[in-house]
């Protein structure tokens, strides 16, 4: 099942993906046995965190009542996000990241360390010990809360925030949850999440840096903007596999990175169940892998400048694609 959500006038209308194109909610709730209300007809026409929610028969002849149903007429309506995030949390799965990251911050911001980290790995065979993520990585899934309110459409400009001289970007794989979750085990987790989309982590580098070493953790380096695909995929269809998924980063039309998915530390009912403990999350929760090896620009030396527009992907979830602007050409 894939969702997505248009303002048609004043109210959110959320599209299923039908065979040969969108199939608005309420057309396909029609078309099934009058198993549910009005008030359910209704909410679900426009909430897609609450159709990921409703009771899977539900959910199951709502796909196949939609691919039997032409697409809908032309609409007159400008996207929406696929849901509104109700808070975000994001996630460090992958230590390959965290270590290739680390390198790209010594190439970049300390070049003087960066013979004795090469010449060290290169005798040794093994990643420089400084580079490796802190122990507490291996003993729980360690997450930041970023600005659930920046986040933005495919296609919209980002401007370069002015405190910032290096600006990046990191492909992740995003999940929201449709069920709420208190002291869940890993199995009752993963049930409750309802779709992926994509994300993208936007970061300043150099900001970055001081703002960790302070120990309150990322600030202005990551707050200022997210992006989030137009679509939202059904969990039933990326979960069983959401850990062999492949995805790609273009620059300016050129192909520079083909993340994976594969080899996280933590499954993401561990990294749920984690985050639920003692604490009562919700359906509308976004969360996030944290970035796929390879995703980002301080990995593969690919910062972002004014003019660049970048687009990056994961294969069967969406892509967002993001005009890279200077401040002073946006007044």
């Amino acid at each position: 099942m894939k969702l997505r959500r248009i303002l048609e006038g004043e109210t959110p209308v959320v599209q299923i993906a039908a065979n040969t194109g969108w199939v608005r909610v309420s057309r396909a709730l029609a078309a099934l046995a009058p198993s549910h209300s009005e008030a359910e007809t209704a909410l679900w026409s426009r909430d897609t965190i609450a159709l990921l929610g409703a009771p899977e028969e539900v959910r199951s002849g709502l796909n196949e009542a939609a691919l039997g149903l032409a697409p809908d007429d032309a609409i007159a309506g400008r996207p929406l996000l696929p849901f509104e995030p109700r808070s975000f949390r994001d996630f460090m799965l992958y230590e390959r990241h965290a270590i290739d990251a680390a390198r790209g911050f010594v190439r970049r911001f300390t070049p003087r360390a960066w013979p004795v980290v090469k010449a060290y790995e290169a005798v040794f065979r093994r990643p420089f010990p400084a580079l490796r993520p802190d122990a507490l990585w291996n003993r729980q899934p360690i997450y930041y809360m970023g600005n659930h309110l920046a986040f933005a459409l495919d296609g919209e400009p980002l401007t370069i925030p002015s405190y910032t001289r290096a600006l990046d970007y990191e492909l992740e794989l995003g999940f929201v949850l449709a069920r709420p979750l208190y002291n869940a085990t890993p199995e009752e987790a993963e049930a409750a999440i309802g779709g992926f989309v994509v994300v993208n982590d936007f970061s300043a580098r150099d900001v970055q840096r001081a703002e960790m070493r302070s120990g309150f953790g990322p600030q202005k380096s990551k707050h200022f903007r997210n992006g989030i695909s137009r679509v939202v995929v059904g969990a039933d269809e990326i979960l069983p596999r959401w850990r062999e998924l492949s995805g790609f980063v273009r620059l300016n039309g050129r192909l520079v990175a083909e993340p994976r998915s594969a080899g996280p530390r933590w499954s993401l009912g561990e990294a749920l169940a984690h985050a639920s403990r003692s604490e009562r999350l919700y359906p509308g929760e976004l969360f996030a892998t944290g970035t796929l090896p390879g995703g980002s620009g301080i990995e593969t030396g690919q910062l972002l400048s004014d003019g660049d527009t970048l687009e990056i992907g994961i294969e069967e979830i969406g892509s967002i694609t993001t005009p890279i602007v200077a401040e002073e050409t946006r007044r």
